[in-house]
């Protein structure tokens, strides 16, 4: 425990709870607190750096958010590529924490972004396959701990598809991805509370409307909305128990039972989601943006093309244009739009067709966060794309 005051100490400790014992854990985006809150469900709570509803590709912290980092000793994020400006706050509010890179972690499965408007079937954009070669990663995954090895990246380079998905959910093989929410209109003064500056993490105000208008994040290199991937969850929950573990022995028990529990869910999970899903796979559909290539790897689905580049970038023309003859050629039944984006795009690219729309949200903004955020999300997103025709 770090940074509590006696008070909150000795409270803790006479409530007779196991929370007293408890690391304070800081995490990124819901997905990931999801994960780590139903590992630490009984023990503790974590903290949500990125509030729902924000984008994880430019933000402003507010203080509380700031604190949470401040007092961690365990922070929990998918890595710089989803969120390069909170890389600054970590180095300065959480120097002493130990920090656990998700895109970093060995067996994660990594995807490349794809190229173009349009996507060739079964084109996952090619495969970051980190077999398990001794590969030394010692600045990647586990900051400030040099030695502490939970596995290498060892990436599955093999499309199983839902089947494989749901055979093997509850043994760490699991695939999901997850688009962030870019608010194009989000307002980062409405999280800029209480005389918070930008520049006292780091960003100026300059740099943070930069950010605003770019797009979102680089789309060459890996996706870093891997959290879509039920695999990678798996994956995950076994490592963020065994952090925990680490730096609370005396609730090793409850971490490995409740990391074992969470992947049996989350395999339920994927077998009811890939039935429902069924009747939908010889369908073809349009993404706003590349965000679910690992949605589609892990329950055998695949996008025809996306409507955007990235997700505050405006298409070209001649992108809108591509898409069209995309919808045309391929009989496209459904194209997705996003809740933070122009409807007015899906509309130009549906007009004159017989394509359905439905709203997919990779984020889960509308969705409590907690211990059942997870499977809750994976659900949401079967049952939009399925009643979609």
């Amino acid at each position: 425990m770090k940074k509590m005051g006696v008070a909150a100490v000795a409270l803790l400790a006479g409530a007779g709870g196991s929370w007293a014992e408890a690391p304070q854990v800081a995490t990124d985006i819901a997905p990931v607190h999801g994960l780590v809150a139903r590992v630490m469900q009984g023990v503790g709570e974590p903290a949500l750096v990125v509030p729902p509803g924000a984008s994880p590709h430019g933000y402003a912290l507010r203080p509380s958010e700031a604190r949470a980092l401040d007092q961690a000793d365990l922070v929990f994020w998918m890595g710089e590529s989803l969120t390069p400006w909170l890389a600054g706050p970590l180095e300065e509010l959480a120097a002493d924490a130990h920090r656990v890179e998700l895109l970093e972690v060995d067996g994660t499965t990594v995807l490349s972004f794809r190229e173009g408007a349009r996507f060739e079937a079964h084109d996952h954009g090619g495969e970051d396959g980190h077999d398990d070669h001794g590969q030394a990663h010692d600045d990647h995954g586990h900051d400030d701990h040099e030695g502490h090895d939970h596995g290498g990246h060892d990436h599955d380079s093999h499309d199983h598809g839902a089947q494989d998905e749901a055979d093997h959910a509850g043994h760490g093989h699991g695939h999901d991805d997850h688009e962030a929410h870019d608010h194009e209109a989000h307002d980062h003064e409405e999280h800029d509370h209480d005389g918070h500056d930008h520049e006292e993490h780091g960003q100026s105000g300059k740099d943070h409307d930069a950010h605003r208008d770019h797009d979102g994040h680089d789309h060459s290199g890996a996706d870093p909305h891997a959290w879509l991937l039920p695999a990678n969850a798996q994956v995950w929950l076994d490592v963020i128990a065994a952090e925990l573990e680490e730096h609370d022995p005396d609730n090793a028990a409850a971490y490995r039972a409740n990391a074992e529990a969470a992947k049996q869910e989350i395999a339920e999970t994927v077998a009811s989601v890939s039935a429902e899903l069924e009747p939908f796979r010889s369908k073809h559909f349009i993404v706003f943006h590349d965000a679910y290539q690992y949605f589609e790897k892990g329950f055998g689905l695949a996008a025809a093309g996306a409507i955007s580049l990235g997700d505050a970038g405006k298409p070209s023309p001649a992108r809108i244009a591509e898409i069209r003859e995309v919808v045309a050629e391929r009989n496209v039944s459904c194209v997705f739009s996003e809740p933070q984006f122009n409807p007015g795009l899906v509309a130009t690219v549906l007009e004159g067709t017989g394509a359905g729309t439905a709203v997919l949200d990779p984020l889960g903004a509308n969705l409590e966060p907690g211990p059942q955020f997870y499977p809750s999300l994976l659900q949401q997103l079967g049952r939009a794309i399925a009643a979609c025709d």
